[in-house]
């Protein structure tokens, strides 16, 4: 899964997508790299961010969804909008990834209404607040139970087993140690969800801690991660150096002798 933000803001890559034909050709260029999804973002989720309002998000994201989907590729938008999920389904998009896991009022109906895949995140607090103070009894089996709570209140909804996906939301209020934890345990969470697991490690603070490397100086400890995820049994790899973390996966999957991994 590449990232694509189109926001002027994310810790990553702001502000360098938000014209509509760099954002596509910044896509296409993932796409031929090995990316068999695009993550369209408009609103930063970094620690701190501020919120963006409904009508801005949908002016910087659909533009971009459509002309991926009129292109055949396949695309997810992340969001946490009810009125950015029902304009995003009604141009197509193929997954809605949403870091709030679809608590936001009105969020679970608009997704219940199409028919696209949906990933559901763990996030302690919210992006403003979420990095001030994370505290855990036990944060595998509280993400676990969270994760397999929200997955319940989707199929109450009516929306099919099959279109679920679960991300613990590695640094979405964790510390570094949480997020150690979190990716030991994930064949626990794996076989405890019995469902796909998305995991976006790229580039990620825990990486500064870990190796003292700035952000753009982080791809080796990203790969790093994104082996540890795979071993641990994640299946979809959201990444913003895609042509490397594809040469990742396929070894991986050579080695290991899998498939069904993105």
């Amino acid at each position: 899964m590449g990232v694509l933000n189109v926001t002027p803001d994310s810790f990553s890559d702001g502000g360098r997508f938000v014209d509509v034909s760099a954002a596509l050709d910044h896509a296409e260029r993932m796409i031929e790299a090995g990316a068999a999804i695009i993550d369209v973002g408009g609103e930063s989720t970094r620690p701190g961010a501020a919120p963006v309002a409904a009508d801005e998000e949908i002016c910087r994201v659909i533009p971009i969804i459509e002309g991926l989907v009129s292109r055949g590729a396949r695309v997810s938008v992340d969001t946490s909008k009810p009125e950015v999920i029902r304009a995003a389904l009604s141009v197509g998009v193929h997954l809605i990834n949403d870091v709030r896991a679809l608590q936001s009022p009105g969020a679970l109906e608009a997704s219940a209404a199409g028919s696209a895949a949906i990933c559901l995140m763990h996030m302690q607090g919210t992006p403003v607040s979420m990095q001030k103070a994370p505290a855990y009894q036990d944060v595998v089996i509280e993400v676990t139970d969270f994760l397999k709570a929200r997955v319940e209140a989707c199929v109450a909804s009516g929306i099919d087993r099959n279109r679920l996906v679960v991300d613990p939301g590695f640094g979405f209020g964790k510390t570094l140690d949480h997020n150690l934890a979190l990716l030991r345990g994930l064949p626990k969470i794996a076989a405890a969800i019995g469902l796909p697991i998305l995991a976006g490690l790229s580039r990620k603070s825990m990486l500064s801690e870990l190796t003292g490397r700035p952000v753009h100086e982080r791809l080796a400890g990203s790969l790093a991660l994104a082996f540890a995820a795979l071993e641990g049994g994640a299946r979809i790899i959201r990444c913003h150096d895609v042509a490397e973390t594809s040469d990742v996966v396929k070894v991986w999957a050579a080695v290991r002798g899998r498939g069904g991994v993105t």
